[in-house]
């Protein structure tokens, strides 16, 4: 199982990037490769939604629920389907607005894509997690 996790400072109210981050519907907006999210079922934890993601050229569909959340301070997202992952974002106050920290737990289907393919989309995965920090960074401080 791959593991990422890395932190942002952004320069907004811990309030407003908790918000951005929890709105399933937002995702694709900041994160590379995810295609669709739709069928968005509740909110907090319970929350369940299906989406389409694109990682190594191939199109992957699963299902994930929110299996914890604290408002306004973090969310868990349990993925099923194609891809297993757990995703945990964490905010929290910092003097120069919020700090947000994204946690990534995930497999890839190996003999769908082969090691060698493996590595070279586990890499890949790495700077588009880290472009998704950014991204959100760019869109909430505005």
């Amino acid at each position: 199982m791959a593991h990422w996790q890395n932190s942002i400072v952004i320069f907004a109210p811990a309030e407003r990037v908790f918000a951005y981050v929890d709105e399933p519907l937002s995702i694709p907006d900041w994160l590379p490769g995810m295609v669709e999210v739709r069928n968005v079922i509740g909110t907090d934890a319970g929350q369940q939604y299906e989406w389409m993601y694109k990682m190594g050229g191939v199109l992957w569909r699963g299902q994930a629920i929110v299996v914890e959340h604290v408002h306004n301070k973090s969310t868990v997202h349990q993925n099923i389907g194609s891809i297993s992952a757990v995703c945990e974002f964490t905010v929290e106050p910092h003097e120069e607005g919020a700090s947000l920290t994204l946690e990534v737990e995930y497999s890839i289907p190996i003999p769908v894509l082969g090691k060698l393919a493996e590595h070279i989309v586990m890499a890949r995965n790495d700077r588009e997690l880290d472009l998704s920090l950014q991204n959100i960074k760019d869109v909430v401080e505005v």
